[in-house]
């Protein structure tokens, strides 16, 4: 409950062009509530879900994005950020997508992936829970979203605020590349800044165009 109220907090921010879907998960992903505006049906869904069985956390994600791709902007004034936040308490144990393919699409997006990881303060560490660490903090980085660990539920409203608070306060660069070669390779980005009290969370590269 304590988790729900915390994600219905996040969807009371959504400002009135915003649109968000739910997707509960656990053996399979399942869409409780396609993409709206309806603050409402969010909640409804969002009180639906339920923990347990297994975690099909990387199938989820791949629809995620999967489902991003549909939304599309009719013009300049309707292009919005796309994010994904994912909360989960452990590593994938279901899924019939792969890592690489799912880490491999987080990065041919524009999706910003926030990932909540649960821990206990009991946890130790094993094999397993450094793994689910590790790809938490990889899609995260990749995208430019943020990966938060936290030991105590009641820390999940502050971590959804800011969350939201980054979202609507973040800037898009663009730049026209001097390698004029269009064959599809992946090419670093690092973006500085001249502050010192500054840090940058971008993208860290894209795949350039192929022939056509």
């Amino acid at each position: 409950k304590t988790a729900q109220e915390a994600a219905v907090g996040f969807a009371s921010r959504l400002g009135p062009p915003d649109v968000a879907q739910a997707i509960d998960f656990d053996s399979r992903p399942n869409v409780v509530q396609s993409f709206t505006n309806d603050r409402a049906l969010l909640e409804t869904a969002i009180r639906k879900s339920t923990a347990g069985g297994s975690t099909s956390l990387y199938n989820a994600i791949y629809i995620a994005l999967s489902e991003l791709k549909k939304i599309r902007a009719e013009s300049t004034a309707q292009l919005r950020r796309q994010a994904i936040v994912v909360l989960s308490d452990g590593e994938d144990t279901s899924s019939l997508v792969e890592y690489d393919a799912v880490l491999d699409a987080a990065k041919r997006s524009d999706v910003l992936i926030y990932c909540i990881g649960l821990k206990s303060k009991t946890d130790f560490p094993t094999k397993g829970f450094n793994e689910a660490d590790f790809v938490m903090r990889t899609l995260s980085q990749e995208t430019g979203g943020r990966v938060f660990f936290v030991e105590m539920l009641t820390q999940l409203a502050t971590v959804y605020q800011t969350i939201a608070d980054e979202l609507v306060s973040q800037y898009t660069i663009g730049y026209s590349p001097k390698n004029p070669k269009r064959d599809g390779a992946w090419r670093t980005i690092v973006v500085q800044v001249d502050h010192p009290d500054a840090v940058t969370r971008t993208k860290r590269g894209y795949f350039a165009p192929t022939i056509q």
